[in-house]
């Protein structure tokens, strides 16, 4: 069971290099990077190259290696380094520090690679060896097995950490860009934070409703349509925190150090080592990449969302798992959480542990499209990445809205045709 620290792991032991990753003069701000990290890549014979990934929709992500003579594939790779630069803005939605301080706790329990260095605009680590899942991939048995592995010892083993935060008397500027409603007439007001930060009451905070509520008032308000969006999502969040807040989950106070953005392009097949085939043992492993959306949150939430991403950036809502296939996930990852857990007792009631589970996995399946659905809004403002995040968000707040109508019985009361991703969620096989 996740434990509570009584004091938070500071970053601090990272190194930080001042200066920048630039798109317009990519492979030459990078080099410059690469260069104050390894300063030795320059006086050797190899050759220095960089391969860019294009998984993720709002960071650029580049592979660096130094191709050295008669060096293997394998030594090139355990050297090679992965260079994330953030995307514009984005520092509006995500807590950086955070983010630095999830990698090193991670790190601890060797559930992330090694973090190397900060720079202005983003991070330099280890690169991880092995293959990017596909959203297809996600939907194989051996892959979604080995995930609900790796997701339960995360859930298990990581201790929820609350936030370090600055004294109250210190002055939290609001965004003047997006003209964020404060709870109180200043936009340079301590309560803005207080107002995130207790939204879910006697929760430890970050967690997933203070990220929601954080987003919702960093939503755009510059006309009348986007004030009543942005009222609109803030009842609706108030409504969802009465209704989940105080529900019973796995981990402390029902609280899970939780991924939250466990889409394919996060998800590495790991290579298989000798021997990996034998009897009993897994035949495939995973990692988890990308921590800047990590915080406690209900385990199911976690999962739910994760389901989701069956369907892959197109929402393809006949792809995501029946069923059996979510009981077939939530009984290896259940069997996982509690071998993993040091207090391990082997009274566990296994088969009601995973109906419990799964249970609360459909209770939930709604969250994912509304915290998605907020987040699209604000990257279709700020993003100048090439996607349309404008209908993504309708597309995923579309997901809540039908799962709302669904659980209160007024889109059957209405006479409407139930929608697709809820057809495919009532599947059996």
């Amino acid at each position: 069971m996740g434990a509570l620290s009584e004091s938070p792991v500071k970053p601090g032991n990272v190194r930080f290099i001042p200066l920048s990753y630039n798109q317009a003069e990519s492979q030459t701000s990078a080099l410059r990077l690469i260069l104050a990290l390894l300063p030795e890549w320059e006086h050797t014979d190899g050759k220095i190259e960089f391969i860019r990934f294009t998984d993720g929709i709002t960071n650029t992500l580049l592979k660096v290696v130094n191709k050295r003579p008669n060096l293997s594939a394998e030594a090139i790779d355990n050297e090679a380094v992965l260079l994330r630069a953030y995307g514009k803005g984005t520092d509006l939605i995500i807590d950086r520090e955070r983010e630095t301080q999830n990698h090193e706790l991670l790190m601890q329990h060797n559930l992330a690679p090694a973090l190397l260095a900060r720079f202005h605009n983003g991070m330099l680590y280890r690169f991880i060896r092995g293959a990017v899942t596909s959203p297809a991939d996600l939907r194989r048995r051996d892959i979604w097995r080995a995930v609900a592995r790796r997701l339960a010892e995360w859930h298990a083993v990581v201790p929820c950490i609350p936030a370090s935060r600055a004294p109250l008397t210190t002055e939290i500027s609001a965004s003047e860009e997006f003209g964020i409603s404060a709870p109180t007439p200043s936009k340079k007001d301590p309560a803005l934070q207080a107002a995130i930060d207790n939204v879910a009451p006697g929760k430890i905070s970050p967690n997933v409703w203070t990220v929601m509520q954080k987003w919702i008032y960093a939503l755009p308000t510059s006309s009348e349509a986007q004030k009543a969006r942005q009222a609109n999502l803030q009842k609706e969040l108030i409504r969802l925190v009465e209704e989940f807040n105080n529900r019973l989950g796995l981990g402390t106070d029902s609280l899970v150090f939780a991924h939250c953005d466990l889409l394919s392009g996060n998800v590495i097949i790991r290579p298989k080592s000798a021997g990996a085939t034998a009897a009993g043992e897994p035949k495939e492993t995973v990692s988890f990449i990308d921590y800047e959306y990590a915080t406690p949150s209900p385990a199911a939430f976690d999962i739910a969302n994760h389901f989701a991403e069956w369907g892959g950036f197109d929402c393809e809502h006949q792809l995501l798992p029946t069923k059996s296939q979510r009981k077939d996930f939530i009984q290896e990852y259940i069997r996982s959480y509690f071998s993993s857990q040091s207090n391990h007792s082997t009274t566990i009631d296994t088969e009601a542990e995973v109906q419990k589970l799964f249970d609360e996995v459909d209770v939930w399946r709604g969250i994912p499209g509304f915290y998605w659905g907020i987040w699209a809004l604000i990257q279709a403002t700020i993003s100048q990445i090439d996607f349309d995040y404008a209908s993504y968000a309708e597309i995923r707040l579309g997901e809540y809205w039908s799962w709302r109508e669904e659980c209160d019985g007024s889109r059957a009361a209405s006479g409407k045709k139930l929608p697709l991703r809820e057809r495919r969620w009532a599947e059996e096989l």
